[in-house]
């Protein structure tokens, strides 16, 4: 660490926000998920069959994104279907926007990271020829090695930290769009039910 000087502090204090944005985030996604296809089936079956208070039961047995989603249909189930229709894409928004909370950090940590790595390169690289020119007599290219090498760690250190900062920022964002997806056809399936179940009414 003194061998970097103050930029590999900073890299370090940047790279224990980064942890903690990726640690946040994975406890925060495991949470949020649940099996799209299996929850859709469970609430249709019930809802086929009339039973709300089972519904209800449902929706709230999981803190999930897709079951908080279904939670506002049921709460909201004699709305009328452009009401519903307009409160389902509320959500969905809002669940969005929960999942990308903090990726906005992480990808500054991403890019910031590198920089700091260069920046302390660069300064160290200037105090190594700083030393050189000040020196009497023939220069030490053992000595001028050494600092060059001592220079670069900090670029190393950085791009350490941005890799897999960069990583995870792309594996949250690949889990957003699979959310985003799941979201929208759950609300698909809450408006199509509402139909069925409005025409089944009325016949």
């Amino acid at each position: 660490m003194k061998m970097g000087g103050p930029c590999m502090y900073a890299i370090l204090a940047v790279s224990v926000v980064g942890l903690a944005v990726v640690l946040e985030r994975i406890w925060f996604y495991a949470k949020s998920w649940t099996n799209p296809e299996l929850l859709e089936r469970k609430l249709g079956e019930l809802l086929y069959k009339g039973d709300a208070e089972a519904a209800a039961s449902l929706v709230r047995e999981k803190e999930s994104s897709l079951h908080r989603l279904f939670r506002a249909a049921i709460d909201h189930w004699l709305a009328p279907p452009e009401a519903l229709k307009m409160l389902l894409e509320q959500e969905v928004r809002h669940e969005l926007y929960r999942w990308e909370k903090g990726l906005t950090l992480l990808s500054t940590v991403a890019r910031v990271t590198p920089l700091l790595g260069l920046l302390g390169t660069v300064l160290g690289i200037v105090d190594v020829f700083r030393s050189v020119a000040e020196s009497e007599g023939p220069t030490n290219m053992a000595l001028l090695a050494s600092g060059i090498w001592e220079a670069l760690l900090t670029t190393v250190a950085g791009l350490a930290v941005a890799i897999p900062a960069v990583l995870c920022y792309s594996w949250f964002s690949s889990n957003i769009d699979a959310l985003e997806e799941s979201l929208w056809r759950g609300s698909d399936f809450i408006l199509r039910e509402k139909m069925l179940r409005g025409r089944a009414e009325h016949d």
